[in-house]
């Protein structure tokens, strides 16, 4: 007798802190983060108004590729780390491609956080991690099938990973993590003394 596993959820996890010049590249993807957060206001408008505990330019840029050459170098790098994701994923793109239709700062103060969402339009997200001080946020994914749980059981402690109805996955600076744009994930509170540093992303199939 055998118990089949269907239905995979992939999770992409990579990090680029063993790179050559990585220390030097986090610390200036820092430092410009930082500049634009407090030269956008219109970015800081909409994180107050949203009530989000920080500053994000998701909804008032879409250019950093073009303000900072740490971008565009950035992207290149995650553009090879979405290709693998997609072959990991077997997608049959056909004559389309993925491309990076959005690209984004988050800043999390000490308290803040991102509640359960997904990426809609989208086929894979991701984020890479700039700076993560000693109690900054995990990133937690929610189990798709819960709304069909209605009469299930609570899982057993310790139960295998993939069994869990929620994963926290904990990164470090440089971490990347990739996962299916359909997948609900939220940013738990951050318990951080700092601000915690981000920049997210998406890919299309166009």
């Amino acid at each position: 007798m055998t118990t089949r596993s269907l239905f995979a959820t992939p999770i992409y996890q990579a990090s680029l802190a063993g790179e050559k010049g990585f220390e030097t590249f986090i610390d200036e993807l820092h430092d410009a983060c930082v500049a634009i957060a407090e030269e956008d206001e219109a970015g800081q408008a909409w994180a107050y108004n949203k009530g989000y505990l920080g500053y994000t330019s998701y909804a008032s840029l879409n250019d950093l590729p073009q303000r900072d050459s740490l971008f565009a170098d950035l992207k290149k790098k995650l553009d090879k780390h979405a290709a693998a994701f997609a072959k990991d994923l077997c997608f049959d793109l056909g004559a389309g491609k993925l491309v990076m239709d959005s690209f984004w700062i988050n800043i999390l103060e000490p308290g803040g956080q991102h509640t359960g969402h997904i990426h809609p339009h989208s086929v894979i997200s991701g984020t890479i991690y700039v700076t993560i001080p000693p109690g900054a946020s995990a990133l937690k994914f929610e189990d798709p099938r819960l709304p069909m749980m209605m009469a299930a059981p609570n899982r057993l402690e310790g139960a295998p990973e993939a069994l869990q109805p929620f994963v926290y996955v904990q990164p470090a600076p440089g971490t990347i993590l990739l996962w299916e744009s359909w997948l609900r994930h939220e940013v738990t509170p951050n318990q951080a003394d700092e601000q915690r540093i981000s920049i997210s992303f998406n890919y299309a199939w166009r």
